[in-house]
């Protein structure tokens, strides 16, 4: 998997990774010049994969070049964040 296949619904406020017919999912709320990252979600058949962090270091690095200050109430992305 690359990061090509990763999809960003801004109007949803996330970012979709298409497989199979299922979603996985980085979800991140705005407010001002804050994003907050607030959920992930890998379909059960595909965890394991490394999926989620890819969506995580896609959505981390969109973040930093649109120069948002950076939190997650989300654990697994805090991971990334310390």
């Amino acid at each position: 998997m690359t990061d090509a296949l990763i999809q960003h619904h801004a109007e949803q406020q996330r970012f979709v990774l298409k497989l199979d017919g299922a979603e996985a999912l980085l979800d991140y709320q705005l407010s001002g010049n804050c994003i907050n990252f607030h959920h992930t979600f890998v379909p059960m058949a595909f965890r394991g994969k490394g999926l989620a962090e890819q969506l995580v270091r896609h959505g981390l690095a969109w973040a930093n070049a649109q120069h948002y200050q950076l939190t997650a109430s989300c654990s697994y992305v805090q991971k990334f964040l310390s």
